[in-house]
């Protein structure tokens, strides 16, 4: 099974795929040339054994996007050799993930949101069981979502909602009680397109 696992998310990230961005669903809005974006890191982690993938739910006391659902990750440290040790140390912050349990795969196409940063999606195969420990403060819940719903691009739909003025568009993916969208559907949203190509 895992070997499966490995497989299907290598051969994805072989696959065409492309940029996205916080904008993407919306041509009427122009970003700035020249602009500077902060580099990030979030870790799409797959869980061998449960074929399911692992998310988590930000604290509602946060100042930047609270209550949202979202991967581990965050912006890239100086002391961090590459993205990919980003996701992961981000990863053992904010969930406990322990670095040897990750098996990094690769990297997908880069992601703008509309907070200024460059976030690449790292895709890893998560083996053995570890303590989920959330970050306090940081993290209100660690949870999971078959690997095989987010992978799937029927289970996407476009929503928009009123934001600085204007209509915005953008992917969700609900399930059960969690409201995924935003920046996190959209990456979701470009993995499923590379696996059902």
């Amino acid at each position: 099974m895992a070997t499966d696992l490995h497989q299907i998310l290598s051969d994805a990230l072989t696959r065409p795929g492309g940029a996205s961005s916080d904008f993407d669903l919306n041509p009427d809005i122009v970003l700035p040339e020249g602009r500077t974006l902060k580099p990030a890191a979030v870790l799409i982690g797959v869980r061998a054994e449960t074929q399911s993938v692992i998310l988590t739910k930000r604290s509602s006391r946060l100042k930047h996007h609270p209550g949202q659902i979202a991967f581990p990750g965050g912006k890239q440290d100086e002391t961090d050799s590459n993205l990919a040790e980003t996701a992961l140390r981000e990863a053992k912050e904010e969930i406990g993930l322990p670095r040897e349990n990750a098996t990094v795969l690769g990297q997908m196409d880069a992601h703008e949101t509309v907070t200024g940063f460059q976030v690449s999606p790292i895709l890893a195969v998560i083996e053995g069981s570890f303590d989920i420990k959330p970050e306090q403060g940081e993290v209100e819940e660690v949870f999971e979502v078959p690997f095989s719903f987010l992978t799937d691009p029927k289970n996407f739909r476009v929503e928009s909602r009123r934001w600085q003025g204007r209509r915005r568009h953008f992917y969700v993916a609900p399930f059960g009680p969690y409201y995924i969208w935003g920046a996190t559907a959209r990456m979701l949203r470009g993995l499923a397109e590379r696996i059902s190509s």
